[in-house]
């Protein structure tokens, strides 16, 4: 069987594949298939985290919600959960997460692993929520994680200490949301970026190369009814105008290159003010059915408009039809979280499926490292273990967890290999 992810740039052909029913399959799993032992979730990251010529593992069928206390807000759950079934899960019991990345198609375990996140300064990573984690050991055996320095770096693991089989989240009682997209001058979206960023609960922007537009983003807690456009409406503006138009324009893009620039500055003329009300969950994520490649790097929250205009220096050097995105995040304490011990801004670059993408990643990932970038884990990088370790202050306290819980490296795939040692 091949495996590939949803962007189709990974692919591998593991010696075994496995779905297991219970802990004790998966356990199995782990001890008697050929090594390296790798999990796959829903596909979402660009990365070569996945990739084996060894075991691979689906979690699909360990998806249930075990325990839920809508007192404490205690939520114990199985790894292999999609974030939108989690997310309906929790809402049946009154429940939400606090924050959520822009795309909720992710496994629970994947989007933890690599550190994922969405919008808000005040709001660290999804990870950050993680009270407990019940591992799945090399040896077969179960390790539950609660001391705190282990917890620190089993929550944002990359698959590297073992397998995770359930976690415990902290959860917030539901709420709804004011959603506001409107366009701007990207320059007074930049001149004030720091006190629009505090203004709201959370804020992004998507800005294009060779444009002068920003298209920005607001969503803020609210007591105010649900309302949602129509079911039509919906559909003309989620998916024909900014999939279906958008895969369109892409499509042109790619076949006549020299026409970015002015395709670029179209798009973000033909940006409207869109607002409703809704519930958290369905609010947070969008639908992405124009698929690309994607790098995202975490800075020092201070560095957000060098960085944006940075990176839109360096996509204008290259044919990139997609828009820059940036996003906020609190400081969290996993040991590997980009966001590790500082507020940061996330930058993301993204460029059509199918369409060359290394020389102009590798440009912004150069201009980023320069302002004390750290590289999204699920995301396109170049780097390896000798350029990562100096930007984590506790990159040895994990790498020594990492040979205590796998001396043999038997989770260690080709990429774990070079981005950890």
């Amino acid at each position: 069987m091949e495996w590939v992810n949803w962007s189709g740039s990974q692919r591998c052909t593991p010696a075994r594949f496995v779905t297991p029913r219970t802990r004790e399959e998966l356990a199995q799993a782990i001890v008697e298939g050929p090594a390296p032992v790798r999990v796959a979730g829903a596909g979402h990251s660009f990365s070569g985290g996945v990739a084996t010529e060894g075991t691979l593992i689906s979690l699909d069928l360990l998806a249930r919600v075990l325990d839920a206390d809508a007192a404490s807000g205690l939520v114990r759950v199985e790894a292999g959960i999609r974030l939108h079934q989690l997310s309906q899960e929790l809402h049946a019991r009154g429940l939400a997460m606090p924050n959520l990345g822009d795309i909720d198609a992710q496994s629970l375990a994947g989007a933890l692993s690599t550190g994922t996140h969405g919008t808000g300064t005040q709001f660290p990573n999804l990870a950050a929520q993680v009270e407990s984690v019940e591992l799945i050991l090399a040896d077969g055996s179960e390790r539950i994680v609660r001391e705190r320095d282990l917890l620190r770096a089993a929550r944002v693991s990359l698959g590297a200490l073992g397998v995770i089989a359930a976690v415990t989240i902290r959860c917030v009682p539901a709420f709804k949301l004011r959603i506001v997209d409107r366009p701007e001058p990207l320059d007074a979206v930049l001149g004030s970026l720091q006190e629009r960023a505090d203004a709201h609960d959370h804020f992004e922007f998507w800005a294009f190369p060779h444009a002068d537009a920003a298209l920005v983003r607001t969503l803020d807690e609210t007591d105010a009814k649900v309302a949602r456009p129509s079911r039509a409406g919906a559909y003309t503006s989620d998916v024909l105008m900014d999939n279906h138009a958008f895969r369109a324009v892409s499509e042109v893009a790619k076949r006549f290159p020299s026409q970015i620039p002015r395709l670029n500055r179209f798009m973000s003329s033909v940006a409207s003010q869109r607002e409703r009300v809704d519930w958290s969950y369905r609010v947070f994520a969008s639908q992405r059915l124009v698929r690309f490649e994607e790098m995202e790097y975490a800075l020092p929250r201070e560095r957000a408009v060098e960085a944006v205009l940075a990176a839109k220096v360096a996509l204008e050097r290259h044919p990139v039809s997609f828009p820059i995105e940036l996003r906020f995040s609190a400081a969290d304490d996993a040991l590997l979280s980009p966001a590790h011990e500082r507020e940061s801004t996330f930058v993301a670059v993204h460029v059509f499926r199918s369409m060359a993408y290394e020389a102009a990643f590798r440009d912004v990932e150069a201009a980023l490292g320069e302002l004390g970038g750290r590289p999204h884990w699920g995301k396109r990088s170049f780097l390896g273990a000798a350029e990562l370790a100096p930007r984590y202050p506790r990159w040895d306290a994990f790498q020594a967890f990492r040979h205590e819980l796998d001396p043999e490296g038997r989770f260690a795939n080709a990429w774990v290999r070079n981005v950890l040692g």
